[in-house]
């Protein structure tokens, strides 16, 4: 099984490096890229840890090298959000960087599962799906945008506000990976109630995580231990899948059936193509079904905007 990291360099891709090659299974291939010449050296250092994965490094402006016989390519590359920036400031930068990166994933290893991290990802994963569409490569089953970081933080958030063992939380979250279209399902949470003000503090409080952690790093970045630790679950979780492992659901941000947009965060069964099937949202409380409907509007237009990018 052999994993690319694209953004390998930056300090998501060198906690999910550090996280993949202490966990991946024996004889699993870990290949790092990033435009910075730093990357084959961090290889060299992640090589040091005793582990059966192999590590190489690449850099430069050609990914293909990094990419050639990749069952799975993370991308965490691109510019991070500063204190002040909203997720579509990312835009401009971030959406060329998945753009020219996905081009080469395209041609090198057009088979592979691509989980998108990079933000805003409402809109850089309809980036993505247009990038494969137009080399017609495109299989929606093995497009994924990496939205675990908003269940681990609901995860959290809950088990501290319950006095519960975070181990012991599942919050499925559904919609899109910011702001208002992030929409945790506590309500689906067994033997957890909450009062409604406890269901519109901790649903406000999980949507605002990322600002928590850009203001509390006061202009010195955004997450990126936490959100290399989500990638790694997600990243593990599909290789477990695709090595036969059954049962595995994760929430991720796919194009499913169209219900409620092109693109959708929803719990997902993955299997040995990717996506095995889509599940069942299951029941949701009035606040949810009201917060699903207002976040769809927001939604429509971070992927519309993706699209226009690529056919404009």
């Amino acid at each position: 099984m052999k994993v690319t990291i694209l953004g390998a360099a930056g300090g998501i891709g060198q906690a999910l490096a550090l996280l993949l090659k202490t966990q991946l299974p024996a004889g699993s291939e870990l290949s790092l890229y990033d435009i910075a010449p730093v990357t084959p050296g961090v290889a060299v250092d992640l090589s040091h840890i005793p582990t059966a994965v192999y590590t190489k490094g690449f850099c430069g402006e050609d990914a293909k090298p990094a990419l050639v016989g990749a069952d799975v390519v993370l991308i965490s590359a691109g510019v991070a959000r500063k204190p002040g920036m909203d997720r579509s400031d990312l835009f401009n930068v971030n959406a060329g960087i998945v753009r020219n990166l996905v081009q080469q994933i395209a041609v090198t290893c057009p088979q592979a599962c691509i989980g998108v991290i990079t933000n805003p990802v409402n809109t850089t994963v309809a980036i993505a799906a247009e990038v494969l569409k137009k080399a017609g490569v495109y299989d929606k089953n093995k497009l994924f945008g990496v939205t675990t970081l908003d269940i681990i933080r609901a995860n959290t958030f809950v088990a501290e506000l319950k006095g519960k063992s975070p181990a012991d939380i599942e919050v499925p979250v559904i919609g899109g990976h910011s702001g208002v279209t992030i929409l945790p399902l506590l309500s689906q949470i067994p033997d957890v109630s909450f009062t409604p003000a406890e269901v519109a503090q901790l649903t406000k409080r999980i949507q605002n995580a990322g600002t928590e952690v850009v203001e509390a790093k006061a202009g010195g970045g955004s997450a990126t231990l936490s959100m290399g630790q989500a990638a790694a679950r997600f990243g593990l979780s599909l290789v477990s899948a695709l090595q036969g492992k059954a049962g595995i659901v994760e929430c991720a941000y796919v194009e499913g059936n169209g219900e409620h947009a092109r693109f959708f965060a929803q719990p997902i069964l993955l299997g040995k193509n990717g996506i095995a099937e889509l599940k069942e949202l299951g029941t949701l409380s009035s606040f949810e079904q009201q917060a699903m409907e207002a976040m769809l509007d927001v939604l429509h237009q971070d992927i519309q905007l993706g699209e226009q990018f690529i056919n404009s």
